[in-house]
């Protein structure tokens, strides 16, 4: 039986994570990077695809979870306590930042402390590490040092990577799993490292869980008191930041959307994506978010992170890119894996790079005009880069596109994309009329103009009073919530009321919002996004809908609404990108970025 999804919490190292349930297993593991193959897949299939279990031998043979857990302080490191008739004991996982004192050579490396602190507690380790998303079975042997007394090591190689297990405790192996057993008293640690190196390297150095401990507190004390929100939510924005943080892969300043693939908007159903790349649609937001709570070194980090991705041909701008800025996503299923509760296909790669989605121009440069206005930078490469942009889309923006949600059906005249190329007009408006001289904004500010016209003559539904998904349609987007937030129209406008009023009515489940509507008819969806079944509440809209609420003068109920939205996280503070309403449970990738970041967003705004 597969943990829930809220179950799992997240450690990491600023270069991946791994998530760990609340039964004390690591279950997902990808090395040494987000978007590397997994050594732990049985997330996405069985144990026998790749984990690691580490609890009281009673509860690894029971499967009984954690009594509590939780977060050191504005961490994390995450501690997980079990109680035995026995006695009770504290596991403390975390993954140390790269490079730190005590760390091996800079390589990735999983640390589990067991600490007793009542009584006596028979321990349980078992891994079972399997290569390539679960299929590579690796040659495990030992490594020992002849006369020095230090144990020996374990390691496991298959092709390109290696993995080394140290720890104190007596190891041994069986039907293609290391054991440890082992027992704790009161007061007594036991330390397990696992760390990856490519396997034509010299064995990394054994790490000193100690040290790692201390500095890895450090660093996340350091990280967190650089916060400058004080505002009523403040755990819950702290936690969303520390999320945002872990997502982000250090040395190139990419935010992947969540460290998962394939975990389903819908239990048992096909809409499951790899997620473990960096959307541009939330460029803006995110820089927002970021440098609006004090973070301005990530927020330059970001910002630099996205003129390297977009670099060149404005024609060839994609939706999402590596961590790196890598362009080829191809996309593919690994059939060995059966999936998230039997929801198939798993999917690598992201065949929505390829799509047209118009709305990314206008991210780009709102987010490049914040990055200005801000002071991250007044350099001139970002505003030949900007400019060319604007070339393309004012060529372009006529055309239909797969919109915001990526669907895989037919190119539409979306409301969404067209409100972003207004943004990106806007915002070059607005930077060229800061320059010295006389730049040439009568062209900017008329395609400004004739796009505003034109999506409140074709989008605009005027029986109703609500703008629409797209031209000539009748269907409604959340979406369309950004258009105050954006600046399309003032909050107070008839037309946004009506619009804001519109989607809380008619996308509505349980008080929260869908994206848009997906019906069943059979087993197939009637929502024109091309696929297949249903899926949750997508968490991004509600928080934007209690933004909304603030707005247009409804900010006690735009409370109300983020409350509700903030008691669906878990008990350690994660969201995922959807809550399904009728089995009461999270769904989608995990931790999700993009309801982490709106999340901060409406904090910001509600507070």
């Amino acid at each position: 039986m597969a943990a829930l999804i809220e179950d799992f919490a997240l450690v990491g190292d600023m270069r991946t994570a791994a998530l760990v349930s609340r039964y004390g297993s690591v279950d997902w593991l990808c090395l040494p990077r987000f978007d590397s193959p997994a050594v732990f897949a049985g997330l996405l299939g069985e144990d026998e695809h790749g984990s690691w279990r580490l609890a009281p031998a009673e509860c690894v043979a029971g499967r009984r979870p954690a009594a509590r857990r939780r977060y050191r302080g504005d961490s994390l490191v995450l501690e997980s306590e079990w109680e035995t008739p026995g006695g009770t004991v504290r596991v403390t996982d975390f993954m140390p930042p790269r490079g730190r004192s005590g760390s091996p050579d800079g390589a990735p490396c999983v640390v589990r402390v067991v600490d007793g602190l009542t009584g006596s507690v028979r321990m349980r380790s078992v891994l079972q590490t399997r290569f390539s998303y679960g299929r590579i079975v690796p040659w495990v042997r030992r490594e020992s040092h002849g006369g020095n007394r230090r144990p020996d090591r374990v390691v496991a190689v298959a092709g390109p990577d290696s993995l080394w297990l140290d720890t104190d405790a007596d190891t041994y192996g069986t039907d293609l799993t290391t054991y440890a057993d082992f027992t704790v008293t009161a007061g007594q640690r036991t330390a397990l490292t696992l760390t990856w190196q490519a396997s034509h390297l010299r064995p990394p150095p054994r790490p000193d869980a100690e040290a790692l401990l201390r500095d890895t507190e450090r660093f996340w004390e350091d990280w967190t008191n650089r916060c400058t929100y004080n505002g009523p939510w403040r755990e819950a924005v702290m936690r969303s930041l520390i999320t945002l943080k872990a997502l982000t892969y250090a040395p190139t300043g990419g935010i992947v959307a969540a460290p998962t693939t394939s975990l389903p908007e819908e239990i048992g159903g096909v809409r499951n994506w790899d997620y473990r790349y960096t959307w541009l649609r939330d460029a803006a937001i995110t820089l927002s978010s970021l440098l609006r709570t004090g973070y301005h070194e990530e927020a330059r980090a970001w910002r630099e992170w996205l003129l390297r991705a977009v670099a060149g041909d404005a024609r060839n701008l994609q939706i999402m890119y590596g961590v790196a800025g890598e362009r080829e996503l191809a996309e593919s299923e690994l059939p060995w894996l059966p999936g998230y509760e039997n929801s198939r296909p798993v999917r690598i790669g992201n065949g929505a790079a390829g799509q047209l989605q118009l709305d990314v121009y206008g991210e780009v440069v709102d987010a490049l005009y914040l990055g200005q206005t801000s002071g991250l930078s007044s350099d001139d490469d970002g505003h030949v880069l900007q400019m060319k942009l604007m070339n393309y889309l004012e060529s372009s923006w006529q055309e239909p596109d797969e919109g915001i949600w990526e669907v895989r059906g037919p190119r539409r005249h979306f409301v969404h994309s067209k409100v972003m190329t207004w943004v990106a007009a806007d915002r070059t408006v607005r930077r060229l009329s800061r320059l010295p001289g006389e730049p040439p904004v009568g062209r900017w500010r008329a395609l400004r103009d004739e796009v505003h016209r034109e999506v409140c003559a074709k989008g605009f539904d005027s029986d109703r009073n609500t703008f629409t998904q797209s031209y000539g349609s009748r269907e409604l987007d959340s979406s369309l919530l950004l258009i105050p937030q954006v600046g399309f129209l003032p909050p107070h406008d008839p037309r946004v009321v009506g619009t804001v009023e519109a989607v809380q009515r008619e996308l509505n489940d349980d008080g929260f919002v869908r994206r848009y509507p997906v019906e069943q008819d059979g087993s197939e969806s009637v929502g024109g996004d091309g696929l297949p079944g249903g899926e949750g509440v997508f968490l991004a809209c509600s928080f934007w809908l209690a933004h909304d609420l603030a707005l247009i003068g409804r900010r006690a109920e735009g409370r109300r609404l983020f409350e509700r939205l903030l008691a669906l996280r878990n008990d350690v503070g994660l969201l995922a990108e959807e809550w399904d309403t009728g089995r009461r449970r999270q769904v989608g990738n995990f931790p999700q970025a993009f309801s982490h970041v709106p999340l901060i967003d409406a904090a910001l705004r509600l507070g």
